[in-house]
């Protein structure tokens, strides 16, 4: 529908019309268990500007009853296209609009979600409306800075419970009448409906006290560990309330467990929502405690950076989100008595090199990106806008210091608070505390793309002693179809100096800080200075740029990657050497080589899994084809190797286990892992539980020895929502044509699907082992990929635009192929982008198997 994307010009044309005031907003959800539609009744006052002017308000909906403006019925059929309902001879100052209308509840994530648990049989709603999907629900000025308040009364099915931004009160014939919210933007309102499980609790600190509620489905109570996740929260509540000095603006602080949830959690004012699979059904790592620790933390951050101060438009997306995560990151490893104080190790081996890898493809753009219309927003959610974005705030508060730049933001929140804010007003209040001139910083840093390369020039004398000492600052070219320019920017580091202690350990004895700037940076070492045996760039991990080790310290860090005494400089270390395998700077052979040789010494279980994934991820992609299966073989004896030296019942024997489920290949292999599931053989401490049964149950049936009676049979042992899911990426993972068919059908040819179960048979489908299974389904996917695009909500068109690729298809005519298709159908933005970041992926393979197969010649 045109309508549904929204341009940045008419948002800010309706912005200067109008003064939104007041919703209330009125559906009757008693119909839920059975689906269908819903009855939405919106009521809204608004100030116009201008006599005689003329707007619109959004609405997807498949029935509008009744348009009443100003006590005027409209003709509906004549006002109401593409998602939205015109506004005409408005009155200057107070207008009032009635809407009644049927809306639909969606399997997609989006609007109102409805999910049935196979295990009660009850249906479980909950809304998702970031970006613009409020107006799924009900009929709304669908952008962040026309702020309202919201009044919302649900009717719902005897014995539910209904839970929005405000605080739940008692029904009243199954009607919950909500008490206004605060001033919001309606992308963060929200509505929680069904038979969920609670428990509660509160804040408590000096006189202030702020309810809080966890809820999940009654089939997850059992494995809700809700003392974990309150301390959690408290620890937030504590740490942000004293760095951003503002009370928690609303009146109460729920986190909903919510089914077939598209992302990690959303940010809905005082009702948060979370993906339900951090309800931990099985045994976990540490590593996934942590993540969902940051992922409360970061949604917490957004009541006030987000919620209590909103963006204007969509381009500061990115400045709310890395705010979130940079602040999050902070508060685990500052707050007092957290048990993750190592998250920067976290963030600079997982989300940073999510941001490396986001800013060399063709999509890379600057922090703030130029957001046109919606579309270009769905599908800015991205390595840049999180983790790029969280990496430069990081380094702005080590250019302006620590200090200064919370007294910025807490000046910031009062001069704004429940208001709309562009950049600049941030960086005025950080500049009125520090005494920074920051728009020099902003240009370099916010508004251009790509990537720095920082590079040691070291030079010694024949006693080894330090002459001089230079960082050289390159600025790569940017990919093709890039738009801008290579930019040097002004760098604040630090630089590590590392020797070998007594007993072999890797100890930091100098740190010297400093801004780099330019392409070249004295560094002010002494003279006379015998050379460090290491010698790391961006210790701490204070800037974002790609680093790379001089000749001497990259000897003695393959040697010793794993005798780093602390973590950070580990896993900088790794971050290096897994950024050096992408560029096709080391081969495939030789970072598996090294991964071997230090994994063992590696202690921080989130690096342990990063390299999992990663190796993995090198074997099936980077590696030279003619040496893929030997390498792969050589990893899955080392997973299985460690799994049976692992300390028994620890997370690295269950890293492990999982490492080599996700690899095993020969007859020897697969038996372990037979054996393993049906229990004839064991390895001590290790629990095969149901989450580790299912990894088993995936890699049997993508290898060809379990059939669909067996996946059945292990369905009948877990029938929920998750088994379900395990269930239907296992039949699909099968490596027989008949399967393979099938599951193109159900996610290609059908919209029946809900977005979990499409999102697993996706996963099953796509099979490393099974290129030649897989090769008619290239031509089938430039086929379908535009009408898919055109005809799917965009979360379930990405799923399968991102998902059916064919990654795995490296070759030039993979490349030709996305060429020639670009070329001839000349797809929509979001969908370009999206197929050419997935064909620079191939890119860089072939460029990559190229080095590793020059490096079995050389």
């Amino acid at each position: 529908m045109p309508g549904t994307n929204l341009t940045r010009e008419e948002a800010q044309e309706r912005a200067r019309l109008l003064t939104v005031d007041a919703y209330e907003i009125d559906l009757d959800l008693s119909g839920a268990q059975e689906g269908g539609t819903y009855r939405s009744v919106t009521t809204v006052r608004f100030d116009s500007a201008e006599d005689g002017a003329e707007t619109f308000i959004d609405l997807v909906a498949p029935a509008v009853h009744d348009v009443v403006l100003n006590g005027k019925s409209l003709d509906v059929a004549a006002v109401f296209r593409d998602a939205r309902i015109a506004l005409k001879h408005l009155r200057a100052g107070t207008n009032e609009l009635k809407v009644v209308a049927d809306c639909s509840y969606t399997n997609t994530g989006e609007g109102l979600h409805r999910f049935v648990d196979p295990v009660d049989e009850q249906a479980y709603l909950y809304t998702q409306f970031e970006v613009p999907d409020a107006r799924r629900v009900f009929a709304s000025f669908e952008q962040p800075d026309l702020k309202a308040t919201f009044r919302f009364t649900v009717k719902a099915p005897a014995g539910w419970t209904v839970i929005s931004n405000s605080p739940t009160p008692e029904p009243k014939d199954d009607v919950w009448s909500f008490e206004p919210t605060p001033r919001v933007s309606t992308y963060i309102t929200a509505l929680i409906a069904g038979p969920y499980h609670a428990v509660h609790s509160s804040y408590e600190k000096d006189g202030q006290s702020v309810p809080l509620g966890i809820y999940c489905r009654p089939s997850l109570a059992e494995y809700l560990d809700a003392d974990e996740i309150f301390a959690v929260t408290r620890q937030g509540f504590e740490w942000f309330q004293e760095k951003f000095d503002y009370a928690y603006p609303f009146a109460k602080y729920d986190q909903l467990f919510v089914p077939e949830f598209n992302a990690g959690a959303m940010e809905n004012a005082g009702a948060v929502t979370i993906r339900d699979q951090y309800v931990f059904r099985s045994k976990v790592t540490d590593a996934a405690y942590e993540t969902r620790a940051e992922t409360i933390l970061h949604e917490l951050a957004h009541m006030w950076f987000g919620d209590l101060v909103t963006m204007e438009w969509w381009n500061d997306l990115w400045l709310n989100e890395s705010f979130a995560t940079y602040t999050s990151i902070a508060c685990l490893s500052d707050a007092e008595g957290s048990r993750w104080p190592h998250s920067w190790t976290t963030f600079a081996n997982s989300m940073k090199t999510w941001a490396y890898r986001q800013d060399q493809l063709p999509s890379t753009h600057p922090i703030m990106a130029d957001i046109q219309d919606l579309d270009d927003v769905l599908v800015n959610f991205d390595g840049i806008t999180y983790a790029k974005g969280a990496s430069v705030l990081k380094q702005l508060v080590a250019y302006v210091g620590k200090d200064a730049f919370f007294q910025g933001v807490q000046a910031y929140f009062k001069a704004h608070a429940f208001g709309n804010t562009r950049l600049s007003d941030l960086l005025g209040a950080l500049e009125e505390t520090s005494g920074r001139d920051l728009k020099t910083w902003s240009k370099a840093w916010l508004e251009t793309a790509g990537i720095n390369i920082l590079r040691p020039e070291i030079e010694t004398d024949e006693n080894g002693h330090v002459t001089s000492f230079t960082v050289l600052q390159e600025a790569p070219a940017l990919p093709a179809g890039a738009k801008g320019e290579p930019t040097l920017r002004p760098h604040r580091i630090a630089i590590g100096c590392y020797d070998l202690d007594g007993g072999g350990k890797l100890v930091r004895t100098d740190r010297i800080e400093l801004d780099v700037d330019g392409e070249r940076t004295t560094v002010p070492f002494p003279s006379g200075t015998a050379r460090p045996a290491v010698v790391l760039l961006n210790d701490d991990d204070l800037s974002y740029a790609k680093v790379r080790l001089d000749e001497e310290s990259l000897r003695v860090v393959t040697a010793h990657l794993g005798d780093f005494t602390e973590s950070l400089p580990r896993a900088l270390s790794w971050a290096s050497a897994w950024d050096m395998t992408r560029d096709g700077e080391l081969a495939t052979r030789d970072y598996l080589a090294l991964v071997l040789s230090g994994i063992g010494k590696e202690t921080d279980i989130g690096v342990v899994q990063s390299l999992h994934r990663q190796v993995k991820l090198a074997l099936d992609l980077y590696a030279a084809p003619e040496w893929r299966e030997a390498g792969l073989n050589q990893w899955t004896e080392a997973t299985l190797a460690h799994l049976r030296a692992a300390e028994p019942a620890s997370d690295h024997q269950l890293a492990w286990a999982r490492a080599f489920a996700a690899t095993a290949r020969s007859p020897l292999h697969l038996d372990v892992l037979q054996s393993l599931l049906d229990g004839t053989q064991e390895i001590e401490g290790l629990a095969v539980d149901t989450e580790l049964r299912w990894a088993f149950v995936q890699r049997l049936a993508a290898t060809g020895l379990l059939d669909e009676e067996e996946i059945t049979a292990e369905y009948e042992r877990d029938r929920t929502a998750a088994g379900e899911r395990h269930a239907a990426s296992a039949r699909a993972a099968q490596p027989s044509e008949e399967a393979k068919a099938e599951a193109w059908a159900s996610v290609v040819e059908s919209d029946k699907l809900p977005n979990s179960l499409q999102e697993s048979v996706i996963d099953g489908f796509v099979q490393t082992e099974q290129r030649e299974l897989l090769a008619p389904y290239a031509e089938k996917y430039f086929t379908a990929v535009k009408d898919v695009w055109d005809t799917r909500s965009h979360e379930m068109a990405q799923q399968i635009a991102v998902g059916l690729y064919p990654s795995l298809h490296v070759s030039q005519e993979t490349l030709d192929a996305t060429d020639a298709w670009l070329e001839a159908v000349r797809p929509s933005a979001a969908l370009r982008r999206l197929v050419s970041e997935s064909r620079s992926g191939v890119e860089r393979a072939l460029k990559a198997q190229a080095a590793d197969a020059a490096a079995a010649t050389a």
